[in-house]
């Protein structure tokens, strides 16, 4: 089959390209995107090229340059052209240079599509950038999904040339005398990539010529593997996970325990160490055990594992000179205090009503710590403020966080969101009331 009808075929099968509309390729100006341009051209579809100049090689970045601006013009393709401080981006966000170049690179490509209407972002990945992903992955370490190679779609961007190798498409290139710019840097085997394509992968292929075929025919088989396991796994996931928590002596009896943690919690964060780490010891675990995402928490709790947002900083005390409204934790919670006429009852978690007559000013709002107590109202006697809440099989995450308004004397108001102190309750005798509301955005 005609290399032309192989990449029509691709496209047509994985969706990748519509010809009513608009599509944008990222051309460096080397082989690989030359071909992608040039072929999408040919094959009728409608293009604008755009190209990245990273100011990282020197004047060789420059020739790249000049070089895609002569080629668009000739061929009457429009163009987009960028320059990047690559160097200064990775230095303010502490990232490589190769990272540094990728964010640029992508970040830019989605506000110009959302620009210029266009439906894609297509780039030339082609096969034999697929088995080198692969081989990176496996020597790094990897899960299922890591070994089978680069997908056609991720998004707005699509590969229209993963049907196609390096050596096909320089062949291609050759025959109709189409010149393109080399970058020496893909020429020194300084990173792992390089070491692969320049080193690794022509042994393999001097072991078996069809090396590169096998792995990608492995990479398909995998993935068809992947399928099936995903689908099982997001069908006990549902099954087991009940409000964001699960019930361990269930999840101990799954075939893989360690692949559901992965499904479940991957999302938010956790990396595949602390993963690993979870599964081995979530059946022995004491309770309170815990283990973080940059994001969020999993903590072993009345036998199950819950998963909750990360704790936020502790509360900065607050102290609340008089009757009012007090915005604070950057605006996320507020806290009204009301003097009411009479005496007023609300039956509300997130409100208390007080007699004003036995509150005294300044008030404080702050986390809870050792030995803080209290006389819950309608109980009897008093009782720590850390029991109060085991009692009431408060998370350990949320625990952390609790607060309680305390009066002028230190003694305890309100464990706020659960019960006032049975000392400052309305009475029938009550004359005015302090009502307190807790709102949180």
């Amino acid at each position: 089959m005609k290399i032309e009808r192989t990449i029509e075929c691709f496209i047509e099968q994985h969706h990748l390209l519509d010809r009513e509309q608009l599509h944008l390729v990222a051309t460096s100006g080397g082989a690989d995107s030359v071909f992608l341009l040039l072929m999408l051209q040919q094959l009728g579809y409608r293009i604008e090229a755009v190209h990245c100049n990273f100011k990282l090689r020197g004047d060789e970045s420059d020739r790249d340059e000049s070089f895609v601006k002569s080629l668009c013009q000739s061929h009457d393709i429009p163009l987009h052209v960028i320059h990047f401080d690559t160097h200064t981006y990775a230095t303010i966000h502490k990232v490589s240079i190769e990272v540094a170049a990728r964010q640029l690179r992508y970040s830019y490509f989605e506000q110009l599509l959302q620009d210029i209407g266009a439906a894609t972002i297509c780039v030339a990945h082609h096969k034999d950038d697929s088995v080198e992903t692969i081989l990176m992955n496996l020597i790094r370490g990897t899960g299922l999904h890591g070994l089978t190679g680069i997908k056609p779609r991720n998004g707005h961007v699509v590969r229209p040339l993963l049907c196609v190798g390096r050596h096909d498409i320089e062949q291609w290139l050759k025959e109709r005398n189409q010149p393109f710019m080399t970058d020496s840097t893909n020429l020194v085997p300084d990173i792992v990539r390089n070491q692969l394509r320049l080193d690794i992968l022509p042994r393999l292929q001097a072991i078996n010529h069809h090396a590169a075929e096998n792995i990608l025919a492995t990479a398909r088989r995998l993935e068809e593997s992947a399928h099936v396991s995903d689908a099982a796994l997001q069908s006990q996931l549902e099954a087991l996970c009940k409000d964001n928590s699960i019930a361990i002596s269930e999840l101990a009896l799954v075939p893989s325990p360690e692949s559901l943690l992965y499904l479940w919690l991957s999302p938010y964060g956790f990396t595949p160490a602390t993963i690993e780490s979870i599964a081995c010891r979530f059946t022995h675990a004491q309770a309170g055990r815990q283990w973080f995402s940059p994001t969020h928490q999993l903590t072993i709790h009345q036998g199950c594992l819950l998963l909750s947002a990360k704790a936020i900083p502790p509360l900065t005390t607050l102290h609340l000179p008089e009757p009012g409204c007090y915005i604070y934790n950057e605006g996320k919670e507020r806290l009204r205090l009301t003097l009411l006429p009479g005496s007023h009852i609300e039956g509300s978690p997130h409100t208390v009503c007080l007699d004003a007559s036995k509150v005294t000013f300044p008030l404080t709002l702050r986390a809870t710590k050792a030995g803080d107590r209290f006389h819950p109202f309608g109980m009897k006697g008093s009782k720590l403020v850390s029991d109060y809440l085991t009692d009431r099989h408060v998370p350990l995450p949320a625990k952390r966080q609790q607060q309680v308004l305390v009066n002028a004397d230190g003694r305890i108001l309100w464990l706020v969101g659960h019960r006032p102190d049975d000392s400052f309750c309305i009475t029938p005798h009550t004359q005015q009331t302090l009502f307190i509301q807790h709102e949180r955005s």
